[in-house]
């Protein structure tokens, strides 16, 4: 065992491939602030493990995430302002820690990636679902802005266009549909995601695969032409 919380555990799955895996308790996986917390001490102490040569993030339930713990909602949101940019800020920095690990990652989604669920995977360098996945940022519908860094990945991994569709219209998005925009890299069948995710994080380890590539596209600025700006506000505005 590499790290064990009460939310996930880390250990080896194959080789110098480290399996991450979210079982909350409960039916359902949600990134608590404690979660968040137990993930910042976790990604650090893993970062610096020069054991691990990949990282594959799974889950143990139906489904991967399905977001952030809503029932945490009210008291966080009444707090005052500066606790609240506090807060972000230390959330937005797990995800970004997640994104700079030393070595490949990728995702196993099963079930549904929603709210905080979907910007964890967007942080993750591969993306690779089952059939039945669905993938979407409905936090929007509830007149919450998603704060964990979605909405800077999303547009620059599938275009500005389908991330201001998917960020106004907070649709649960099917893996098929996913996988046409870029979202998501491959779709397969239950019994085939982790092999997948094992597969394509042994390509990229051995380089074939350049991982390093398309992290970097994540973290440059959005260019835009006259056109695609006017075509992705006109969306936006409906």
């Amino acid at each position: 065992m590499l790290y064990k919380s009460d939310s996930f555990e880390v250990a080896f799955i194959k080789d110098n491939i480290a399996e991450f895996k979210f079982c909350v308790a409960g039916s359902v996986n949600t990134l608590s602030q404690q979660t968040l917390k137990d993930c910042a001490s976790a990604l650090q102490e893993l970062a610096a493990n020069s054991d691990i040569k990949g990282m594959i993030f799974t889950s143990d339930k139906d489904h991967f995430i399905i977001g952030a713990d809503i029932f945490e909602f009210l008291p966080t949101f009444t707090k005052p302002e500066a606790e609240l940019v506090t807060w972000i800020k230390d959330a937005t920095d797990v995800f970004d820690a997640l994104e700079d690990l030393p070595f490949p990652t990728l995702s196993a989604i099963n079930g549904l990636a929603l709210g905080g669920g979907c910007e964890w995977v967007l942080a993750t360098d591969y993306r690779v679902a089952s059939s039945t996945a669905k993938i979407g940022l409905p936090e929007v519908k509830l007149g919450i802005m998603p704060g964990f860094g979605g909405t800077v990945r999303l547009p620059r991994i599938v275009g500005a266009d389908n991330a201001m569709l998917w960020i106004t219209s907070g649709a649960e998005n099917r893996a098929a549909d996913a996988l046409k925009v870029g979202a998501i890299d491959a779709v397969v069948s239950a019994d085939k995601l982790i092999e997948s995710g094992i597969s394509t994080l042994e390509l990229a380890i051995a380089g074939k695969l350049d991982w390093q590539a398309k992290r970097n596209v994540k973290l440059q600025p959005l260019k835009l032409n006259r056109v695609e700006q006017g075509m992705s506000f006109a969306m936006a505005e409906g």
